[in-house]
């Protein structure tokens, strides 16, 4: 497989107009039945997005390619669950591993919709859901507007990794860059390792081993940020490099979810929810985990009075680290994601983790894209959130588990804080709108 692979690398490297349709096709197959679970999709994306990255290919093209090939893997996938959905346990490999099509469909019939935007961060069940959707009979337009939105968060998670490595080996980036990258990644790396292990062992500890260790690594960043320079200036070039104008409302609108205001508002509807359907445990929880971020950012931001980049022509007055946008964004959706993980596998409660972190990464990248923090500024405030989101659900499962939130509750709770996040943060554009038309 790996002179394979090799192979296919050395031959794009060579002829890169064949690129973009090859992101297209591995893209397609890693979501399509059957063939997915066969095919090393996630080394086979990593390796063209790195090659995409060198220069061939921009962010957004690379994106957008993996985003069609993967929503025409799921309708294809879909569309033969349809169509022969009383003959697809007779071929010949499922009736070998009939614990496939199986497993798929009783995700699907516990989970429903839910099933196929965590599931897409599964790697078995990827291509599975798909079809088992469409021989469950799940209506078209449904099936369409869940692979619309999980076909995004996912070719960001897959493709986003292996082009910014592209794009790092590409530019002449500062002496100590590659060393400094190195030591991050390994700390983030260690920290997801033994807590991803800690969770599929079942063990009680693995929130208080993953707040524990996110915990030690940002005591180590705020003594280190000062030494990391190369990686900020580096990555903050990189970043730079993909500002495209038609974008820029775009970013604007998303580091608008995560504005003091708008994080307040969401925060106590959140809250108030859970408290009125008489969830006190579970708003406890969240009510620590948002309180205690915030106050802690605070007191970093203030205490280390770090000063911003200096991209923009009006910078701001206050304080650079660590970033209350990255922290507070983190801290709300990964408060969703615990909750929403409640009473399921290990495998599921962590994509559920994986799912709820990609809204929270989009409004942190946004405030880099923006020039108005710095790389480490957003690591560091995601370490803080899961530091304090890890050790409050530690505590508030020291003596019982937290149970799962009731299904009607969920479907009150989930659109009711993301219309308040999308109405305020137009809103606060609409306002900035006016106030510089005047």
């Amino acid at each position: 497989m790996s002179a394979w692979l090799e192979h296919l690398t050395d031959w794009l490297g060579g002829n890169p107009e064949w690129l973009g349709l090859a992101i297209f096709l591995i893209a397609l197959f890693e979501c399509l039945a059957l063939v997915g679970i066969l095919l090393p999709g996630v080394l086979l994306l990593f390796s063209v997005a790195l090659l995409a990255g060198s220069g061939v290919l921009t962010l957004w093209q690379t994106l957008l390619l993996a985003y069609a090939g993967g929503l025409c893997g799921d309708l294809l996938s879909y569309s033969l669950g349809r169509r022969f959905k009383e003959d697809i346990p007779r071929l010949p490999l499922l009736r070998r591993h009939p614990e496939w099509v199986l497993r798929a469909e009783l995700y699907f019939q516990r989970y429903g919709m839910a099933s196929l935007l965590v599931g897409r961060f599964i790697g078995p069940l990827r291509p599975m859901l798909p079809l088992a959707a469409g021989m469950l009979g799940m209506p078209l337009p449904r099936f369409i507007a869940i692979s619309l939105l999980a076909a995004a968060g996912w070719a960001v998670a897959y493709l986003l990794p292996g082009w910014a490595t592209g794009a790092a080996l590409r530019l002449p980036m500062a002496e100590g860059f590659w060393s400094e990258a190195a030591i991050l990644l390994a700390g983030i790396g260690l920290i997801l390792l033994l807590t991803v292990q800690a969770s599929l062992a079942e063990k009680r500890s693995a929130c208080l081993l993953g707040g524990g260790l996110s915990l030690l690594l940002l005591l180590a960043l705020m003594l280190g940020w000062p030494h990391l320079d190369a990686l900020d200036q580096g990555l903050m070039t990189l970043v730079q490099e993909q500002r495209q104008a038609h974008l820029d409302a775009t970013m604007v609108l998303l580091t608008r979810l995560g504005d003091l205001r708008t994080q307040l508002a969401a925060a106590i509807l959140l809250c108030g929810l859970l408290l009125l359907a008489r969830q006190w445990r579970p708003a406890l929880f969240a009510g620590a985990t948002l309180l205690c971020t915030a106050l802690a950012n605070g007191a970093l931001k203030n205490g280390f009075a770090r000063a911003r980049p200096d991209i923009l022509s009006e910078p701001l007055t206050s304080f650079s680290f660590p970033s209350g946008h990255s922290s507070a964004a983190f801290a709300f959706f990964l408060v969703l994601g615990v909750l929403a993980g409640r009473g399921q596998g290990a495998r599921l409660r962590l994509a559920w983790l994986l799912l709820a972190s990609l809204p929270a990464l989009a409004i942190a990248l946004s405030r880099v894209y923006l020039g108005v923090h710095w790389p480490s500024d957003i690591i560091a405030g995601a370490l803080l959130a899961c530091a304090v989101c890890g050790l409050s659900l530690a505590a508030s499962q020291r003596r019982q588990t937290l149970t799962a939130l009731p299904a009607r509750l969920w479907w009150l709770l989930l659109p009711a804080c993301l219309a308040l996040l999308g109405g305020m943060a137009t809103w606060h554009l609409s306002a900035a709108v006016l106030r510089y038309s005047y």
